[in-house]
């Protein structure tokens, strides 16, 4: 859920920093990067996942020589330590990590950009601490509904849209409950053991979130105006780079081994079992409170979601988008020619006028 885009700025191309680490309570190290102007407008950037962390190409969407930008790695993901740890790992922990950084770094506020399960944690932050937040801009909002984890999760029709059949080895049956088949996941990946199952949950939801990707990609080739031929050309050349990943996934979906590559993985999938059986920690209509009381403390909201995403319903940030008008808040929406991915074309270009307007 996170971009594999390494841009980073058109006008200023600043390298992928090294991270730092902050200690938190526990085991947890909450790893972070500090990019662009020092004394700049400061950004907060939030990734997708649970677990993916953090890549160059988030950002991509800032003007570096004007902008700061910190970029954590959420608990357990990414640079954090230990990878993959989902003790004391839950929303309310997340969001005291994001607040203990900002104090450790003496901001006093700053906006934030955050995409797909990052959009749930802006959202809890944000709710938390409405002080500390000058606007968000959220991507792809991710509501936590069956709709969008059971597609993924659950074997159906979703499973024609890959280079080849390997629904035998996931190991979730036919018309499995989806709390029965993320209890089944979180089983095997919590095990310190490579088991020959557990690296075929690994390697097969790796290619499940490829199909997805690559889906979204495709519809929005569709629809792309013969005129935007630059923008037809990158995001073809995007389907096709999933599409040889996906083929090269399905290759060496029964090899031996694993490689350091699905070591992270690892660690990542685990997270994410372990968020989306719980829910995120996040109790019904929380949300939805969430976006009206941001509304209501005068916190502008910027959705952006492309009208072809096949993870997250587009649906999602219209509806929440409403919801904060009618609380009497400053919510836009924007829907772009894209998919899911943070590195399409259209939304990247939507991401910045977004992120310019502040």
């Amino acid at each position: 859920m996170s971009s594999k885009n390494n841009a980073t700025s058109t006008r200023s191309p600043i390298p992928w920093p090294a991270p730092r680490r902050l200690q938190r309570a526990g085991l947890h190290r909450i790893a972070w990067r500090d990019a662009g102007a020092p004394r700049g407008a400061p950004w907060l950037v939030l990734h997708g996942g649970p677990g993916s962390g953090c890549q160059p190409g988030l950002l991509a969407p800032f003007d570096l020589e004007r902008q700061r930008v910190i970029a954590p790695d959420q608990r357990g993901a990414g640079a954090s330590l230990p990878h993959g740890r989902t003790q004391g790992n839950t929303l309310q922990a997340l969001v005291d990590d994001l607040e203990a950084l900002r104090r450790h770094l003496g901001i006093a506020r700053w906006s934030v950009l955050a995409g797909s399960w990052g959009t749930v944690l802006a959202l809890a932050y944000a709710q938390q601490h409405p002080d500390r937040v000058e606007r968000l801009v959220l991507r792809g909002a991710f509501a936590l509904t069956r709709r969008e984890v059971g597609p993924l999760l659950l074997p159906g029709p979703r499973a024609r849209r890959t280079p080849v059949d390997w629904r035998a080895a996931w190991p979730v049956a036919q018309g499995a409950a989806l709390s029965q088949a993320l209890s089944r996941l979180e089983q095997l990946l919590q095990s310190g053991t490579a088991s020959v199952a557990a690296r075929r949950v690994v390697r097969g939801w790796a290619l499940r979130e490829l199909r997805d990707a690559a889906h979204g990609l495709r519809r929005s080739l569709r629809h792309i105006p013969p005129q935007q031929g630059r923008q037809a050309a990158a995001t073809r050349q995007a389907w096709a780079g999933l599409r040889r990943q996906q083929r090269r996934g399905a290759a060496h979906l029964h090899a031996p081994g694993t490689s350091r590559k699905e070591a992270a993985q690892w660690g990542k999938y685990r997270l994410q079992a372990h968020y989306l059986r719980r829910r995120g920690f996040v109790r019904p209509g929380t949300l939805d409170a969430a976006v009206r009381q941001l509304a209501r403390s005068g916190v502008p909201v910027d959705w952006a979601h492309g009208q072809f995403d096949a993870i997250c319903p587009p649906a999602n940030s219209a509806r929440w988008a409403a919801l904060g008008r009618k609380a009497g808040g400053v919510a836009r929406l924007a829907r772009p020619a894209s998919g899911h991915l943070a590195g399409e074309s259209a939304m990247r270009d939507c991401l910045r006028e977004l992120v310019a307007l502040g």
